[in-house]
């Protein structure tokens, strides 16, 4: 069965990668990464909807307790923090990205706006790991059609970490051929 999709569009920062539907990839099986930077010398995001069952305080020393979801960014650097945010310049260092999003910065001040409850949890997104692809990888992957790039229509849909089945969401969103796709179980041979 040979079920293609149309990428209309290019890879950008600030854009959405959809994975293919029919991936069963570990880190990236329906996965909606969000794409932070694409150049001619790489390109670098988080996946959106891959959460671990931990709290950063678990994990990161001295971390305040914080009503929030880790996800697991992608395969690259699994033991650093990233994090985005909509913060701006609160936080010295930090990069825009798009639509309001910025990525990183000082990690100390952020801790210390959590401590002093001065932000939200709809205000910076946490990940262990990235998800990273070498120059030119990325435009093959999604020449072979491993990925579907969409618009964020929302950065309240990149930011809030509770928001169910994200990568349906988005897929319907394409129309009726996607939508169609999105419903096909991961291991299709099996139904």
């Amino acid at each position: 069965m040979d079920i293609t999709f149309e990428n209309k569009r290019k890879a950008r920062r600030g854009r959405i990668l959809l994975a293919d539907p029919f991936s069963n990839d570990d880190y990236f099986g329906r996965a909606v990464v969000f794409l932070c930077e694409h150049n001619s010398e790489g390109s670098f995001g988080f996946i959106l909807n891959n959460f671990l069952g931990i709290d950063l305080h678990e994990v990161a020393k001295n971390f305040p307790k914080f009503n929030t979801r880790v996800a697991l960014g992608g395969p690259v650097d699994t033991q650093s923090i990233y994090f985005i945010h909509t913060l701006g310049d609160k936080i010295e260092g930090s990069q825009y990205v798009s639509d309001g999003i910025y990525i990183g910065g000082n990690y100390d001040q952020v801790i210390q706006l959590i401590e002093e409850e001065k932000v939200s949890n709809k205000e910076v997104r946490f990940f262990l790991g990235y998800s990273g692809w070498t120059a030119q990888q990325l435009d093959e992957e999604i020449s072979n059609h491993a990925w579907i790039v969409v618009p964020v229509i929302n950065q309240l849909e990149v930011m809030d970490f509770s928001i169910e089945q994200l990568w349906e969401r988005y897929m319907k969103r394409e129309g009726k051929k996607y939508d169609l796709l999105s419903k096909f179980p991961m291991d299709f041979t099996s139904n």
